[in-house]
């Protein structure tokens, strides 16, 4: 530890790792200290110079006397100073919550700016940011927020909040890390000065979050009204100066706030946001707002509370360290490539999509749909020469990026290399499409146990060969995914000619419903996708052992008209919007409500129907 003078405080500067690598200079929140860091310090400590300080009033350092001695100007004045003593001409800024708010205002003030080669920022918004968006975002969202920040307009109250601390507060903020975030305390945090530190830190509420001259501001909005002020006034805002005790004179030197749309500066420095999807302070209509005014621009999510850096520090330092990297020049990993925000980008831009059963039918409709809106896709299929022609008519038709692979996805060892080699080549898959699947036709007493056996390998052993190694990867990657399982009508709708290829759907339609819940937690989606009657090869790929109706069936298939393009819409639109279950076609949406309203019609429909009747393949 060293201490750096700033004014009249004394901060306390803590520093790993070795001086002659790139700087990785970390600010805590409130009412945190240098140590919530501890974890993420000591995953980057090999490759980077660590520093870390206790901002004024908190841990080590000494607190100034007056509430105004809290201000952002004066905090950007520490963080100045902790510069000038590690002598570095540029660093890479993280920030949490207050130190998140702290960076927002640095990156736009001139004298700290230049020396900012990033920011890193999660668990707290700009507050010029943060005004503009509670007078004009759209009202649901504000009032949302406000519910969140309930607690900015109780931290300026008047001795109420200095006696919770002295008392309660400390046991509720326990019981909050452990509700919210599944941490239990260790030795430096909460730190042991948590009492004098949230005391003192309440400053930070009282000094900047508005004034007595600020104009009627609203508790809990950020120091901006909501109703008044159109303009946008930053009084009492970022980089405001406070002369005095509370209630002093309100100077705004911040050149127009931190970049705020609409007036001020854009934020020339590098900004890699990471939004902690479940963060109960700050919402996501809010976050997304943030890149507004910031040309380079990152948003990455984490499903996590608001101590994101102690519940997923693995996650995090490899977040960090790879922004980091690319901003000094290094090549963009893929998840960064695809966390990038820019005008005109597609809808999957630089996601990594993985697709099996992409030779034809829906799989190569899909593979052809993502790759359009930007995604580069891995086109998996049995027959090998199928997958290259999808894939090269990615790059022909598309100037798309496709890589083919042939893979059976009965076969467990081969799926496990498929899943490794995936993830050596190319990365983590964004999004997986289980989509390979295969039919027997023909009465129950007419199938072979091989029969059963093959579709149940391919249909069913499929998608959890498919679930279960790239759902796995999803989850030690930390930034979410979404797995897409394509079953069909006959998931819900009996059928007297498929009774092999009808229980492995259904049973593809409650794994996926399983599945769901359990990784809702990490941020992983699960959509199964319900055809009706699609025109595709299915028809003619299949094997009857029954009456043999696979001309009437193809016929059927093809006059019925319905593209696999349009079922590929369907899983986009899945994919975008996290839903659950979606019957696609006429058919598929009436099976699906008939399943639920009255599943006897639907048994007695079965029972009727004869081996002429329609193609009886659903998709």
């Amino acid at each position: 530890m060293r201490w750096v003078e700033s004014d009249d405080v004394r901060l306390a500067v803590f520093e790993e790792g070795d001086p002659g690598d790139p700087t990785i200079l970390l600010i805590h929140g409130y009412p945190d200290t240098h140590r919530v860091w501890d974890e993420v310090a000591e995953r980057l400590r090999d490759r980077f110079h660590v520093v870390r300080y206790d901002v004024r009033g908190a841990g080590a350092s000494t607190a100034p006397r007056h509430t105004g001695d809290y201000a952002l100007h004066r905090l950007a004045g520490d963080l100045a100073a902790v510069l000038d003593a590690i002598g570095k001409p540029r660093v890479h800024l993280v920030g949490h919550d207050w130190g998140s708010l702290q960076g927002w205002d640095a990156v736009t003030r001139p004298g700290l700016r230049d020396r900012i080669a990033s920011f890193t920022s999660f668990g707290g918004p700009g507050l010029a940011r943060a005004r503009h968006f509670m007078r004009h975002g759209r009202r649901r969202d504000v009032l949302s927020q406000a519910v969140r920040s309930w607690y900015i307009g109780a931290f300026r109250l008047p001795v109420l909040p200095e006696l919770a601390w002295s008392t309660f507060m400390p046991r509720v903020l326990e019981r909050s890390m452990r509700r919210g975030d599944g941490l239990e305390p260790r030795p430096g945090h909460p730190a042991d000065t948590l009492r004098s530190d949230a005391r003192n830190g309440l400053r930070l509420y009282r000094s900047n979050m508005g004034s007595a001259h600020s104009g009627g501001d609203v508790p809990g909005h950020f120091g901006g009204d909501v109703s008044r002020r159109p303009g946008g006034d930053l009084s009492g805002g970022v980089g405001a100066e406070v002369a005095g005790r509370p209630g002093g004179e309100v100077v705004d030197r911040s050149e127009g706030g931190d970049g705020r749309p609409g007036g001020g500066p854009t934020v020339a420095v590098p900004v890699q946001l990471i939004e902690a999807t479940r963060d109960p302070f700050v919402g996501p209509a809010l976050l997304a707002s943030l890149g507004e005014g910031v040309p380079k621009f990152w948003h990455r999510k984490i499903a996590a509370g608001h101590w994101v850096q102690r519940s997923h520090p693995d996650v995090i330092a490899r977040m960090i360290a790879e922004f980091a990297t690319h901003a000094d020049g290094g090549a963009p990993t893929r998840s960064l490539r695809g966390a990038r925000i820019e005008e005109g980008r597609k809808a999957f831009h630089g996601q990594l999509v993985v697709i099996t059963g992409a030779g034809s039918g829906i799989g190569r409709a899909t593979a052809r749909a993502f790759a359009a809106h930007g995604a580069e896709v891995v086109c998996a299929d049995l027959d090998g020469e199928a997958a290259a022609r999808t894939a090269d008519g990615i790059a022909k038709d598309l100037s798309g990026t496709a890589h083919a692979v042939r893979v059976d996805v009965a076969d467990t060892t081969q799926m496990e290399d498929f899943a490794r080699n995936i993830r050596a080549e190319y990365g983590v898959p964004d999004i997986v499409v289980n989509n390979a699947g295969i039919a027997v036709s023909g009465p129950f007493l007419d199938h072979s146990a091989d029969d059963w056996r093959r579709t149940l390998d391919v249909n069913l052993w499929g998608v959890i060969h498919g679930c279960r190694l790239f759902a796995a990867q999803m989850v030690e990657h930390g930034e979410g995914g979404h797995i897409v399982n394509v079953a069909s009508l006959a998931a819900f709708v009996p059928s007297r000619l498929l009774p092999a290829y009808s229980t492995s759907k259904a049973a593809v339609k409650m794994l996926s419903d399983c599945l769901r819940a359990e990784l809702a937690g990490q941020g992983i989606g699960v959509s199964v996708i319900c055809p009706g009657f699609v025109s595709t090869p299915i028809a003619r790929n299949a094997t009857y052992v029954g009456p043999d109706i696979r001309e009437s069936a193809e016929q059927g298939l093809t006059r019925r008209g319905y593209p696999p393009e349009r079922v590929a819409a369907h899983i986009l639109r899945a994919v975008h919007r996290d839903q659950a279950v979606v019957p696609v076609n006429a058919e598929g949406k009436i099976g699906y409500a008939l399943s639920r309203i009255s599943p006897g019609a639907l048994r007695r429909f079965a029972r009727v129907t004869g081996v002429t009747r329609n193609p009886p393949f659903a998709r």
